[in-house]
């Protein structure tokens, strides 16, 4: 039987593998993702933030952070909107229509060209993930994924991404959480400054 790591032992192995998957970031992918979220802001228009489980959290945590905590006096707020926040509605699809379709139907109600619809995912292979940027897409909307475990099949469906290899999801989700504080709170102070 295998020796249980002390707590000292387990936090020391573990904050060094989420330092490591935050050291794959590329700044020129990073960056990519702003400007087209700069885009959408600068031209009004909607962004819209999907993900499953623990990816549904950090939706609905980068909504409320890019909707009200980038806000600054005086100018205009992101329009943005988590569609993991409506269990009514993701339900009624579960259930009707079956899981895969869960945010590609919620779309349908408000996707216009040019809007953003943001990915968050650890494995980039769940099926409601995929009919998203299909649909996102078909719509003329920018794709963008925040992808774990090399990218799975969103990788290529989507225009701009941040993938990192990591297939542990205790190393993405918080990666994906540190990603979305960094560009809302670098668009609070941005807008802040102008």
């Amino acid at each position: 039987m295998e020796r249980a790591l002390t707590l000292n032992e387990f936090a020391a192995d573990y904050l060094k593998g989420v330092k490591e998957t935050i050291d794959e970031i590329s700044v020129k992918d990073l960056q990519e993702v702003v400007d087209a979220i700069e885009a959408a802001y600068t031209k009004g228009k909607q962004i819209f933030i999907v993900g499953n489980g623990g990816s549904a959290s950090t939706a609905s945590h980068f909504a409320c952070d890019l909707g009200k905590g980038a806000a600054a006096e005086g100018k205009p707020r992101f329009k943005v909107m988590s569609l993991t926040d409506n269990v009514a509605s993701m339900t009624a699809i579960g259930n009707d229509l079956g899981f895969e379709h869960l945010f590609s139907e919620q779309l349908k109600n408000c996707l216009e060209e040019g809007d953003v619809v943001i990915l968050i995912t650890g494995s980039g292979n769940s099926p409601n993930m995929l009919k998203a940027a299909e649909y996102a897409n078909s719509r003329e909307a920018t794709t963008i994924g925040f992808i774990g475990f090399g990218g799975g099949k969103l990788r290529d469906l989507v225009q701009k991404q941040i993938t990192v290899s990591s297939r542990k999801y205790e190393m993405v989700e918080p990666v994906h959480l540190i990603l979305e504080h960094l560009i809302s709170f670098y668009f609070k102070q941005k807008l802040a400054a102008e």
